[in-house]
C-alpha cells in the first residue's frame, strides 16, 4: 500500500479553504474512487488525471485507487483540483518527493495530453493559501499574472504536468506533449514560447511582481472617447443628483419620459467616481476572478465596475446562484461600483425586490442544498424608468394615453420597500430650447470628479476610526449619536416623519444626503436648507441648483 498527499483550495462563495488531497494505491481490483463531496466536474477528474499522467510518462497502476478530499464535509466544485489529485497520486508512486510536495498548494485543470489549463478563482485561492501558511502556489501559466496580485505569494506557473514533475524534483520519462510541440511548433500557441525553466521555484533573491507594476497588455483596439458629463444638455437638477450620488454613495432613481437623458446621465456616473483603494480593489478583483470575467493582464481592478443587466434577467442572474454551489450575479459583480437598471419598470417585481438585502447589508447570502455562499454586494444602485407604459405621464401628462390602472400597475413593480431604500428620486423632464441655446457650457466629468473626490475626502476624515468611508454607509444610530443635528436643523424632516410621509429609514437617509450636500458645499455641518434640499430630492421635488 502507498499513500500520497498534496494540497488544493476549495472556493465556497468568496472564501477559500485549504483542502488536503490524500491518495491511496492498494492491492485489489482496478478502480478509481474519489470521495469528499465532489461535484460532477470534480468527479470527472479521474479520467483527466489518468490520461494526463499516462501522457506525461507515468501511467497510473492497475490497482485500487482511492482519493480523499479533506475536510470531507466541505463541498468541493470545479476542475481546479486536477493538479493536486495528480500530484498526490504521483507522490504515492514515489515519482515525487512527499516532504517537498506538501509545501505547495496546487490549483489547475489538466488536459488529456498533460497540458495545464486555466481555471476560475485563482486570486481568492492564492489568497487563502497564503493566509493558511502556504505561500508557494502552483498555478497554470495562463493564471500567473492573476496569482501574482496576492502580496506574499510565491507563484510557480506550469505549462504542462511534465513541468510540474520537474518542479518537484521528478523526471517525466516520456514527455509526449513536449515532443508534439517540438515536431509541430505551430500547434503550441503563445504558451509554448515559455520554457520549462520558467517554472523553477522562486528563490529568496527573486523579486515578486507587485500589483502596482502590472500594466495593460500592449496592442488591442484603440480606446474610444470616454463618456463625458459635458455631453449632457440641461438637466441641472439631475446632474446635481448624480454628483450627490457619487459623493455620498447614495442610491438614485431617474424618472422621466423617453429621450430626456436618463441613460446618458447614468452612463456618465462611473467617470466621476474615485478610484478604488487597495482593499476594495482586491475585493472587486476576487469577485471577478470567481466569476471568470477577470482580465489579469491589467492588474487589480482600480476603477469602480459598472453592471447594466437587461430587464429580462432572472433572480439568479441578478443576485447569484445556480445549481450546486452558488456563483456571483450582477449585484456582486457591481460590488464597490454601480448597478444600473435601465427601464426599471420592465424588470420583474421579484427581481427588483431581491435587491433589498444587499441594499441594506452590503452582501448576499445564498443558501442551496449543497451549502451556502456569501458574496459582497455593496453597490450604488441607479434606476431609470418611464413614469408609465407609454412614457409621457410626467409633468402635466397631457400626451399620456395610459389609463390610471395601467400607470399604477407599471409603477407598482418598483415596490415601496425598494423605493424606501433609494435616497435620491429625481424627475428628469424634457429639455427646453432655452437649455439647448444656453451659452454657458456644461461642466465636464473632470471638474465634477474633482469635487466628488474632495467631498469624499471630507467624509472619510469625519468617519475616521469607523468601518465606513462615505455618508451612504453610515447607520442611523451613528447619525443620531455622534453626528446628531439640532432639532432646529431637522425640523422639516422630523415633521415629515411625524406625518407618516417618511419611515424611520427614510428619515435617516435624508440626513445622510444632507451631510453630502454640506460636504459638497464646503460646510462643516448641514444647515436646515441642506436638510430641506435632501428631503425634496427624495420626494421628486424641484430644487434650485
Amino acid at each position: 500500500m502507498a499513500l500520497g498527499r498534496a494540497l488544493a483550495v476549495a472556493i465556497v462563495g468568496m472564501t477559500g479553504h485549504v483542502v488536503d488531497v490524500e491518495a491511496d494505491i492498494a492491492l485489489g481490483l482496478p478502480a478509481f474512487t474519489l470521495v469528499g463531496l465532489p461535484d460532477a466536474s470534480l468527479a470527472e477528474s479521474r479520467d483527466r488525471v489518468r490520461a494526463a499522467c499516462s501522457n506525461s510518462g507515468h501511467p497510473l497502476p492497475q490497482r485500487r485507487i482511492t482519493v480523499n478530499l479533506s475536510p470531507a464535509a466541505l463541498p468541493k466544485a470545479g476542475s481546479s483540483f486536477d493538479l493536486a489529485v495528480a500530484v498526490a497520486l504521483l507522490t504515492a508512486q514515489s515519482v515525487l518527493c512527499s516532504p517537498l510536495v506538501q509545501q505547495f498548494v496546487h490549483v489547475g485543470e489538466l488536459g488529456l495530453n498533460g497540458r495545464v489549463r486555466p481555471v476560475r478563482g485563482v486570486l481568492p485561492a492564492t489568497l487563502a493559501a497564503v493566509r493558511g501558511g502556504y505561500p508557494d502556489v502552483v498555478v497554470p501559466i495562463a493564471n500567473e499574472a492573476e496569482a501574482r496580485l496576492v502580496p506574499g505569494a510565491r507563484v510557480h506557473p506550469v505549462r504542462t504536468l511534465a513541468d510540474l514533475i520537474r518542479l518537484h524534483g521528478g523526471e517525466p520519462s516520456e514527455p509526449r506533449l513536449e515532443l508534439e510541440q517540438a515536431l509541430l511548433p505551430g500547434i503550441s500557441g503563445a504558451g509554448a514560447a515559455r520554457s520549462s525553466g520558467s517554472a523553477r521555484p522562486t528563490g529568496p533573491g527573486d523579486v515578486l511582481l507587485q500589483p502596482s507594476s502590472l500594466v495593460p497588455a500592449p496592442g488591442g483596439p484603440p480606446a474610444g472617447p470616454k463618456p463625458d458629463l459635458a455631453d449632457v444638455v440641461g438637466q441641472k437638477q439631475a446632474r446635481y443628483a448624480l454628483e450627490l450620488a457619487a459623493a455620498g454613495g447614495h442610491h438614485l432613481l431617474l424618472m422621466g419620459p423617453p429621450g430626456t437623458g436618463k441613460t446618458l446621465l447614468a452612463s456618465r456616473l462611473p467617470g466621476i467616481l474615485p478610484d478604488l483603494d487597495d482593499e476594495s480593489a482586491v475585493e472587486v478583483t476576487a469577485v471577478h476572478s470567481v466569476a471568470g470575467t477577470l482580465d489579469a493582464a491589467t492588474g487589480l481592478i482600480r476603477r469602480p465596475p459598472f453592471q447594466n443587466p437587461h430587464h429580462t434577467c432572472t433572480v439568479v442572474s441578478m443576485v447569484g446562484g445556480g445549481s450546486g454551489l452558488p456563483h456571483p450575479g450582477a449585484a456582486s459583480l457591481a460590488h464597490r461600483g454601480i448597478l444600473f437598471l435601465d427601464e426599471a419598470g420592465e424588470f420583474a417585481a421579484q427581481v427588483l425586490d431581491s435587491l433589498r438585502q444587499p441594499l441594506e447589508h452590503g452582501d448576499l447570502v445564498i443558501h442551496r442544498a449543497n451549502g451556502s455562499a456569501r458574496f459582497p454586494a455593496r453597490f450604488l444602485l441607479v434606476l431609470a424608468s418611464n413614469p408609465c407604459p407609454c412614457g409621457f405621464a410626467s409633468g402635466r401628462g397631457l400626451d399620456c394615453v395610459c389609463v390610471p390602472n395601467a400607470r399604477r400597475r407599471y409603477l407598482s413593480r418598483l415596490s415601496g420597500p425598494l423605493l424606501d431604500r433609494v435616497d435620491l428620486q429625481v424627475d428628469v423632464l424634457p429639455v427646453s430650447r432655452a437649455d439647448m441655446a444656453a451659452d454657458e457650457p456644461a461642466e465636464s466629468t473632470a471638474v465634477v470628479a474633482e469635487r466628488v473626490l474632495q467631498a469624499r475626502a471630507v467624509a472619510k476624515e469625519r468617519l475616521a476610526g469607523t468601518p465606513w468611508s462615505c455618508n451612504g454607509e453610515v447607520p442611523g444610530s451613528y447619525l443620531r449619536g455622534r453626528l446628531k443635528l439640532s432639532s432646529a436643523v431637522t425640523q422639516d424632516v422630523d415633521h415629515a416623519l411625524d406625518n407618516g410621509r417618511l419611515s424611520i429609514r427614510g428619515h435617516d437617509r435624508v440626513l445622510k444626503v444632507s451631510w453630502t450636500v454640506s460636504d459638497l458645499a464646503g460646510q462643516e455641518r448641514p444647515t436646515r436648507d441642506d436638510v430641506s434640499r435632501a428631503l425634496m430630492l427624495r420626494r421628486r421635488g424641484q430644487v434650485t441648483v
